[in-house]
């Protein structure tokens, strides 16, 4: 049994059994008609409403599902309903336990009038987890303010297939960067009282085909070294406090039903302490999708003993179905007891038992878009735009001549909803409610070039005109000429393309929204091409979910973009961000948090790859991504030089490794230093790159700093062929590049710069721009050395600048 305080115990000690259900039971209030689950019509078709709230509540209840974030409601109004039901709860329950109270938080707390922050594939963009830290602890502010326990963020499944559909709530592809990220941004959420729900455990985003809870095919060991280490980051060094179970099934096993993961691996192996809720509706999937469970009594036998402690968002399965099965003698009560405790020792800690609990008053006014969080929405917006091309036409006020004009065209210039993820309340909930206002300010790309971008840039205000084009999705070329006529007109044209997210069909990238094509949807290439024909510039901005096949745009003969852009759905700073960008007010310094695909067909692709895993000559399929993980452009230059590490170290120990990093161009920017490596030699197939490190450095024109990374060996770990995780020793090279693929290998050194990058050779078929150190080695002597919990050792980092 967990441990947990007298006043907890004997609390529990007083239950009976219809109490104790309630308490490990979600009741969603206003599911009403408004979809935002998978199969949530099928399942809800029981619910009561608000009518019924006492008898619902007879035994108390565990937690109220959404109380803000399913249908648009007056945030102060709706906190004094939430304060007085809470005393109610208090007040006419037996027991008086107040309700916990859940919500989605992915991109800001989701609901009406609430900030929107970027999605978290432009935190991983960003490689800040500093200014992630200061995002979640707003949030967390604003959800705490509003009564408010439990947020269900952040996703932690590392991306493996650029087609799933939930990749843009998603932080990226490599473990360490999501596993920093995540776990800052949980830090920064619980530590203003919110406890945050780590999602989701485990394997979902390696779904066969990116189709969405299809099954999972992945080995012990890619589970282990891949997709386990940000789980491990964010309870051993976040302290997470709640974790939800992934949907699918591994290896035939669907992991609501799993004690082995649920409880051996989460609870024995990673030390989580917590509470673990079911993904909405998930228990009852164990029976209606998976079926390895003939009715819904059983369904929650089996998720109860594999240790899901938390039904959401209903009681479907743990209320009257569990409830006749332990009647009858069928199922050990003791489980419900294991989890019952957990969730009151859960509401103690949150101060949901004290005898002051709601005696406050609820706020009468709270600002959710306040000026701290526009400023916060704004940096890390501004962070993880990634320029990914430039023939120099960009920034614009570098141009030796200002445009007088600039033509603002495509589906996404002048949508808001564009700058948003699929779990923001607008597209999320207020799609569905067309006469209610978005409730903040969100400025679109169109929008903020009319605004004060130019002036923030030190240009003269062009005059700036718009025509849509097309659609996002859909095969409608009727409004290609406006935009070719505004391009025309125009010094400059500025087009706008990508992705609409949204639920289950309701967009084209977000949770049920899974792709067969990497190409970008509708005739949008049509019309990039259409603009480029023309022989003026143009600047292609995607604002998307997901990394697209863009070969088109970036590589070979044929005309195109002078400069592209990409944003994953920067929220709503975003525009004023992108604006910043081209104009020049601000310097790009977002980097890809994951590869960026040449092809539909050469997925799923990581660049954690081993030898075999890249092109080689026994294959006609070249994998090679466009872009490489990493990679992004800036309107200045970095070199780095003077690569010192140390020689040797022992496997349970600590190397460190300095470089110079220079700002060789004009203006000041920030550099991304990412720090890599590669084990010479395993006892299985290792990647040919990782990464070990990152750090954000900013630099004045000509100034330069020495970084330093304290690297534990433990980065290097992995699960052996014994399936235990080890260091072994034997060489690892390391060095420091601007990306994943540049190495000492692909670059050229001159002697003169005393050995500063100054280009690179080509990668495969197109040359990518970039800069690195040649390779040093370290030796790892010694042992041996088997590791618990191996990732979840963050890399040190000093910067002293010269």
């Amino acid at each position: 049994m967990p441990e947990v305080s007298e006043r907890v115990r004997a609390l529990h000690a007083q239950m009976t059994l219809e109490e104790k259900l309630a308490q490990i039971v979600g009741y969603w209030l206003d599911q009403g008609g408004n979809v935002v689950a998978p199969m949530q019509g099928e399942m809800g078709a029981s619910q009561k409403g608000s009518d019924a709230v006492a008898e619902i509540t007879e035994h108390g209840l565990g937690h109220y599902t959404r109380v803000y974030g399913t249908r648009p409601v007056e945030p102060v109004e709706r906190a004094a309903w939430l304060w007085n039901e809470q005393r109610r709860l208090k007040r006419e329950t037996r027991l008086g336990i107040p309700a916990l109270v859940h919500e989605e938080c992915l991109t800001g707390l989701a609901a009406w009038k609430a900030a929107t922050f970027p999605t978290p594939l432009a935190w991983g963009a960003a490689f800040d987890p500093e200014l992630v830290y200061e995002m979640g602890a707003v949030i967390g502010e604003s959800m705490r303010q509003l009564g408010v326990h439990q947020g269900l963020a952040p996703v932690l499944d590392v991306v493996r297939d650029p087609r799933w559909g939930r990749v843009e709530e998603c932080i990226g592809e490599d473990p360490y960067l999501v596993g920093t990220v995540g776990t800052a941004y949980v830090r920064g959420l619980q530590e203003s009282g919110v406890h945050a729900t780590l999602k989701h455990f485990i394997g979902y985003s390696d779904s066969k085909a990116g189709r969405n809870h299809a099954p999972v095919s992945a080995g012990p060991r890619e589970i282990a070294d891949i997709l386990m280490p940000p789980f491990e980051m964010a309870i051993v060094d976040g302290g997470a406090k709640s974790v939800m179970n992934s949907y699918t099934d591994v290896d035939g096993v669907p992991i609501a039903s799993s004690a082995e993961y649920l409880t051996d691996i989460l609870r024995g192996r990673l030390g989580f302490d917590g509470v673990v809720v079911a993904d909405y509706f998930a228990v009852a999937f164990l029976q209606v999708m998976h079926a390895i469970a003939a009715d819904r009594g059983e369904a929650a036998a089996q998720a109860l003993e594999a240790g899901i402690d938390i039904e959401l968002p209903t009681g479907d399965a743990y209320l009257e179905p569990l409830a006749e099965r332990i009647r009858a003698g069928e199922f050990d009560e003791a489980y419900v007891d294991r989890a019952v405790l957990r969730a009151l020792r859960q509401k103690e800690e949150l101060g949901l038992l004290d005898a002051d609990a709601f005696e406050d008053e609820p706020p009468t006014q709270i600002d959710l878009d306040s000026p701290r969080h526009q400023a916060i929405a704004r940096r890390l917006a501004e962070e993880s735009v990634v320029l990914v091309a430039n023939d120099g036409v960009l920034p614009l006020n570098r141009r030796e001549s200002a445009p007088l004009r600039v033509a603002v065209v495509g589906p996404n210039a002048h949508r808001s909803e564009a700058l948003q993820g699929c779990y923001s309340f607008a597209n999320h909930v207020l799609g569905q409610y067309p006469d209610h206002e978005i409730g903040f300010s969100i400025p679109t790309v169109l929008e903020a070039f009319q605004g004060g971008a130019f002036a923030g840039a030190g240009i003269a205000q062009p005059e700036v005109v718009f025509a849509e084009g097309c659609t996002v999705e859909g095969a409608d070329t009727s409004g290609f000429q406006a935009a070719i006529d505004a391009a025309q007109r125009s010094d400059v044209t500025v087009v706008v393309v990508g992705d609409q997210a949204g639920l289950f069909g309701r967009g084209t990238v977000g949770e049920g929204n899974d792709s067969e094509s990497l190409e970008l949807p509708g005739v949008q290439r049509e019309l990039v091409e259409a603009l480029v024909a023309t022989g003026k510039p143009v600047v292609m901005v995607l604002l998307t979910g997901r990394p697209y096949a863009i070969g088109w745009a970036l590589d070979g003969d044929q005309p195109r973009p002078a400069a592209v852009l990409q944003a994953f759905f920067p929220g709503e700073g975003g525009g004023l961000a992108i604006a910043d960008v081209v104009t020049g007010a601000v310097n790009p310094s977002g980097r890809l948090p994951v590869s960026m695909p040449r092809s539909t067909g050469a997925q799923p692709y990581s660049y954690l790859h081993p030898i075999l895993g890249g092109p080689s000559d026994v294959t006609a399929t070249d994998p090679t991504p466009l872009r490489p993980f990493g990679f992004g452009l800036s309107y200045t230059s970095f070199q780095y030089s003077d690569l010192a590490v140390d020689g040797e170290v022992v496997s349970d120990g600590t190397f460190a490794a300095s470089v110079t990093v220079s700002n060789t161009g004009s203006v000041a920017g920030s550099d991304v230093v990412q720090l890599y490596g590669h084990d010479v030699l395993g006892s299985i197939a290792r990647p040919v790159v990782q990464l070990l490190g990152y750090t954000r450095v900013e630099l004045a024109a000509g100034e330069s700093a020495r970084v330093t990374f304290s690297v534990p060996t433990t980065r290097f770990a992995f699960t052996d062929r014994r399936m235990v995780k080890v260091v072994e020793p034997g060489d690892v090279e390391v060095w420091v590049g601007s990306h994943a693929a540049a190495s000492a290998a692909d670059v050229a050194v001159e002697e003169s710069t005393g050995g500063a990058i100054v280009s690179e050779k080509p990668i495969e078929k197109t040359e990518i721009p970039g800069a690195a150190t040649p390779r040093a080695t370290v030796r790892i002597v010694g042992d041996v050395h088997p590791v618990t919990i191996a990732d979840a050792r963050i890399v040190d980092v000093e910067v002293v600048t010269a």
